[in-house]
């Protein structure tokens, strides 16, 4: 089996193009754009004039547009006016609606209480006309009921006064154990602070009582010391004299002995 022959004729693609021709343009050339027909300076001013009546006719519509576009502002600025009227109108409806109820709810309260006063005063006449009707028996219990009345009228009023009277005494007693309690409290005050100065003057003097020890064993230690100083001072010089002592008495007895033997040197010579 062969290989198959995957060669392709190369072509120049210059010379083909040469060989096909000129190739026949569809759209203008830049020679017919250059002699394109132009108009002249009048045609020019008649479109100029055209273009500004248009300009104008479109000024004149947008004037309208804009008369249309305030009447609707307008209206739509009266709807919201109007929307915010209404609401104000409907809270005045739910205020009075309020009112209303609450005035009929007094009304209902009122008439009840009108129905019992009428109630009670006519017992009471019933009474008064069974009382009028009634023997003297009667009538002396009607003023017997009104003594009793008076009875409780009294016996509340003593009460009161003596609730009063009760609340007072309770009241001075309080001030006047307020009273001694605050002086208790003052005395008791005055009495750790005397305290407290009676401490504290202590605490001084045994501070100074240690403070007068000190110095004067201090000034003793000193004294002390000083003294041995001296002392020591004055053996150390009392040394220093005989030690000097004793070198002079041995120079002493070296020259002695020197001047004998130079003596007997002599001596045995002559």
């Amino acid at each position: 089996m062969g290989k198959r022959d995957n060669r392709v004729a190369y072509v120049n693609p210059i010379a083909a193009a040469r060989a096909r021709g000129p190739v026949q343009n569809s759209g203008p050339s830049i020679q017919d754009y250059l002699s394109r027909p132009r108009p002249t300076w009048e045609e020019v001013k008649e479109q100029l004039e055209k273009k500004k009546k248009g300009s104008r006719a479109l000024a004149d519509f947008e004037d309208k547009m804009n008369d249309r576009w305030r009447k609707e502002l307008a209206k739509n600025r009266e709807k919201l006016l109007g929307g915010a009227d209404k609401d104000k109108e409907k809270e005045k409806k739910a205020m009075d609606k309020d009112k209303k109820i609450a005035d009929k709810e007094k009304d209902k309260e009122e008439k009840k209480e009108k129905k019992e006063k009428k109630k009670k005063d006519k017992k009471k006449f019933n009474r008064h006309s069974s009382s009028s009707s009634s023997s003297s028996s009667d009538s002396s219990s009607s003023s017997s009921s009104e003594s009793e009345d008076e009875d409780e009228k009294k016996s509340v009023k003593k009460k009161r006064k003596k609730k009063k009277s009760s609340a007072r005494r309770a009241s001075d007693g309080s001030a006047v154990e307020s009273d001694a309690e605050s002086k208790k409290k003052k005395r008791r005050v005055k009495e750790e602070g005397d305290k407290e100065k009676d401490e504290k003057s202590r605490r001084r003097k045994r501070k100074a009582d240690r403070s007068h020890k000190d110095s004067s064993s201090d000034s003793s230690a000193d004294s002390g010391g000083e003294e041995g100083d001296k002392s020591k001072k004055k053996r150390r010089k009392k040394h220093k004299k005989h030690g000097r002592k004793k070198k002079k008495k041995a120079a002493s007895q070296s020259g002695s002995e020197l001047d004998c033997r130079s003596a007997a040197v002599y001596s045995t010579n002559v």
